[in-house]
Parts: structure tokens; sequence; C-alpha cells
């Protein structure tokens, strides 16, 4: 009886470790991508139908937030939230403290429901910059993209505000100029390094990385980090309203220039931006389809390549 009751409970015991190995086994598939599930591609009537979750972000030029933007959405450049730094290297991101007191100040916390969308176009990719910036800084709360952008949201007939609209329509209230009444808040930034690399990082592991120079035809042929291959940021999207491709179309993409699915994938630009929204379409593809390979946005690009490789022979 007693060593029944001794085998009944190491089965039991059995079992349980079993299911706790498959659970971390579980846990580990899932950290494929720095974006939770949450993270959504979003249709404009999904938009609409919840606006009032979302703290709308424009990523586009301040002109064009000024000439008309999605109502209730705060200009979000990456001009605005880059600097030139000690090393003389442009287009670097402010660090997390700063860019946590810019952030509290539009109001957005960690915690926040954050709605991002551009054009893909004269924002040069900088929807997708904004979205690998909150992923960087460790943001908590839900990050959306706008598919198809702000075309795709004027297409749907949905409400615009801004100077051109205020000029075909005097006699209906707009959104004023000025900025809307925002209550300052406290955002307190966790960063997530793994997602940026440095120009010595990638120089001292050639063969560990992958590198996609998302830059024009004419910046690549101007030269380009050793090995790199050429995919144009234009490529990663599609359609009138330049959307991003989806997962099967990223792997089909990679996989025609020759791209290994064991090997991380690092994108870069010139400073970030471009490669950012490449970076962007790939983390949001990797949540359909985890055979994809790992992925950074090298946020330096070309002008900390040049740069450090002046100051220090790289």
């Amino acid at each position: 009886m007693i060593h029944r009751s001794l085998s009944v409970v190491f089965i039991v015991f059995i079992v349980i470790l079993i299911s706790s190995i498959c659970k971390e086994a579980d846990s580990d598939t899932a950290v494929k991508t720095v974006f939770s599930p949450k993270r959504v591609l979003m249709e404009p009537h999904q938009l609409k139908e919840n606006f009032s979750n979302w703290i709308i972000l424009d990523a586009r030029p301040v002109k064009y937030w000024e000439k008309s933007h999605i109502s209730g959405a705060i200009s979000f450049s990456w001009e605005n939230y880059t600097t030139i730094d000690s090393n003389n290297i442009p287009y670097r991101v402010l660090s997390p403290e700063q860019m946590a007191e810019a952030l509290g100040k539009l109001g957005i916390s960690a915690e926040s429901m954050i709605l991002i969308y551009g054009d893909a176009d004269k924002s040069w990719g900088g929807e997708g910059w904004g979205f690998w910036l909150f992923a960087w800084l460790g943001h908590k709360g839900e990050v959306g993209l706008l598919k198809g952008g702000i075309q795709a949201w004027e297409r749907s007939k949905f409400d615009l505000t801004g100077r051109a609209k205020e000029s075909l329509d005097k006699d209906r209230p707009v959104e004023s100029k000025k900025k809307q009444s925002i209550q300052p808040v406290r955002y307190i930034p966790n960063p997530v390094p793994s997602i940026n690399i440095s120009a010595r990082e990638i120089h001292d592991n050639p063969d560990k990385y992958q590198l996609v120079d998302t830059r024009s035809t004419i910046e690549w042929f101007k030269g380009h980090l050793p090995d790199a291959v050429h995919i144009p940021w234009e490529k990663f999207f599609k359609g009138r309203d330049r959307s991003p491709l989806n997962a099967e179309e990223l792997k089909s993409l990679l996989n025609k220039n020759g791209l290994n699915m064991e090997k991380t994938v690092v994108y870069y630009c010139t400073g970030g931006i471009r490669s950012g929204y490449a970076w962007m379409v790939h983390e949001l593809a990797a949540l359909k389809l985890r055979e994809l390979p790992e992925t950074i946005n090298f946020e330096g690009g070309t002008a900390e390549w040049e740069a450090v490789n002046n100051l220090n022979g790289l």
C-alpha cells in the first residue's frame, strides 16, 4: 500500500515537472520579438470605433501635421526627438531620461495606449522609428500602428483637422492651432538595449549579423557597410496606402535577397529612421511568423559608422 502511494506521488511529481518545463519552453519562444502580441496593426475603422482609448501620435514632419491631421493627434516628428551627440554624430535619439521628460509633458506614461501613424513617405518612415523608440524605452502599454496611415484614414472619409480643413470648411469649428490642454504625467523608462547596436559591436562581430541597408540606391552606391545587402525601405510597404508588408511577404523579400532565417538581421540607414520602419515591419511580421530571424535597428546608422571610423580607426 505504501509502495503504491509512493508510486502515485512520483508520477504526479513527474507530470508537474514536465508541465513546468513545457511552460518555460513556451515562454522562451514567446520572446521572439520585443513586442507583445498586443502590439497591433490597426485598421482605420478599428481606431474610429475605439478612438478615445488611444493617445494618437502623428509621425510626419510638423508642417504636414499643421496642414492636416487626425483630430486630437499630437505632432511627434523624429526631428524633435533626435540630436547631435558629443562625437558630432547627427540623428541620435535623446537619452531615455530626456525622452521620459518629453513624453511626460505630452501626457504619456509608460502604461499609455499609443497609436502612431504617418504616411510612409514624407514621414521618412518616422512611424517605424516611433515604434522602435517605444520598444527601446520598454513601454508597457499597447502600441498600435494605423495601417495605411493618414491616407487610409482620409480615404475612409473619417474626419481630419488643421489649416487645410479650416480653409475648406470655414463655418465648422476646428481644432485650435495652439497645443491642446495636456496634463503632464511621469514617464518611467525601462530601456531595452538589445534592440539597438553600436558600430563597434557590428565591426567586431562580422559573422554574427546580417546587415541590410535601407537607404536609397544612390546612397548605397556612394558607400555602404561591408557585406551589407541593399533593400530600400520603400520595399517594406505596398499599395496606394503604403501599408506594411505582411509576414509572408516580408519572408519572401528577405529570401529573395539571400538572407538567412537563422541569423540576426541588422537594419540600418543614415540615422535609424528608415531602418526603424523596416525594423517595425519585421517585428510585426514576427508576431505572426516565428521562423523569421531576430532583428535589430542600428540607430546610429552610417552617420555613427563613419564618425567612429574616423575617431577610432575601425
